[in-house]
């Protein structure tokens, strides 16, 4: 009887979500069970009001939503719903383990993540979680007491979870993130209309998070109307229009700005350097890019963990620290002081390069297959 059930194409949630640095590993984390597993079915769970709902099923992805949100820091009023629609995500929750049926649950982080483990655990169904950030936040503390993994990216991650629940995997990326090769990067070039002897650097703003950088380089831009640099500018979603206005009326020729850059393997090829948040999956990304960085942290996420993460790089060499707050007056002359430093560009990459964790998602579908067989004896 139990083989004719493993026969059975296996059932797995992977919930979380939140911004595109849970997003992007997640599915990753799916595409690389169905690269497995083929037939095994796949169900996200998010949160019904973040970018998930739209990013999931563009992927190819069933995804269903919970109420849930988190905590707001300033005064709201919205604070005092959370009990609710807490309850009420968790009676979601335990309907979608009834109906679903899964063998394993992976969280990645973010709200929804906490309601469905629990239910999941409750259940006695399997469950691992892929903490990505060097500092682990309240929510995956709480969830490890009854994970049966824990995939982490950094070192030292004892702290804050039991050592013999702890893989270190590094963070899944996106498809066709690596270093590039001459070829990758001519190629890169033509796409973004460059010549090969321009320096390049690229600005990575997220969805929110981009305020800080989009008014450094507002405030560069106005100071220097010709520059031999070009400037790449993913400025985000939220902050689209505003940008679009300025770059209007302050028209630089240097200036090529995006609210979201899909072919983000091209420009990073394009680019000599990259200005970035430092959320744990981008920086992923650009260690296994080995691209020469200046991380500005976001001051505004749980528990500092952006700082936690720069500070992982930085303190080894592997990339330069800007705080927020600095980041005004130093962000734009230091990433133009750096852009024609070459040796320092080749220090950095090289030591980027090093801190590189690879086939994450493939590691990490392989033991969630494991909990799945585990899970059907």
């Amino acid at each position: 009887m139990s083989k004719q059930i493993d026969h059975k194409p296996y059932r797995i949630i992977i919930s979380g979500g939140g911004t595109g640095g849970h997003i992007f590993p997640a599915i990753s984390i799916a595409n690389a069970l169905k690269k497995k597993e083929p037939q095994c079915e796949i169900l996200f769970v998010g949160a019904s009001n973040k970018m998930e709902m739209e990013k999931v099923p563009a992927a190819g992805y069933k995804i269903t939503g919970l109420p849930i949100a988190g905590l707001k820091r300033s005064l709201s009023l919205s604070n005092l719903k959370l009990p609710f629609t807490l309850l009420k995500s968790i009676r979601i929750a335990n309907k979608i383990i009834r109906e679903f049926k899964p063998d394993a649950a992976v969280g990645v982080g973010g709200y929804a993540s906490a309601p469905l483990l629990r239910a999941a655990g409750n259940k006695i169904i399997p469950y691992l979680i892929q903490e990505q950030n060097s500092y682990a936040g309240i929510t995956n503390r709480f969830l490890a007491k009854k994970a049966r993994k824990i995939c982490v990216a950094y070192e030292n991650m004892e702290k804050f979870f039991p050592k013999d629940k702890i893989l270190i995997t590094g963070n899944p990326v996106r498809e066709g993130i690596k270093p590039a090769t001459k070829e990758k990067r001519d190629e890169a070039r033509q796409f973004y209309n460059l010549t090969k002897e321009q320096k390049v650097i690229l600005v990575v703003g997220g969805s929110l998070g981009a305020r800080t950088l989009n008014n450094s380089i507002k405030k560069w831009v106005l100071e220097n109307r010709e520059s031999d640099t070009t400037i790449i500018w993913q400025c985000g979603k939220f902050y689209y229009n505003e940008i679009k206005k300025f770059n209007e009326q302050n028209p630089r020729s240097y200036i090529k700005y995006f609210e979201f850059i899909k072919e983000m393997d091209m420009a990073f090829a394009a680019s000599d350097v990259v200005i970035s948040r430092a959320g744990a999956g981008t920086i992923s990304e650009l260690c296994i890019a080995g691209k020469a960085t200046i991380f500005v942290p976001s001051p505004n996420v749980a528990e500092d963990h952006q700082r936690h993460n720069a500070l992982a790089l930085s303190n080894r060499g592997a990339a330069i620290m800007i705080l927020d707050s600095e980041a005004s007056e130093k962000l734009m002359n230091r990433a133009i002081e750096l852009v024609k430093d070459k040796d320092k560009i080749e220090k950095l990459e090289m030591a980027i390069k090093e801190m590189a964790l690879h086939n994450s998602a493939e590691i990490i579908a392989n033991q969630v297959i494991k909990l799945c067989k585990e899970f059907r004896k």
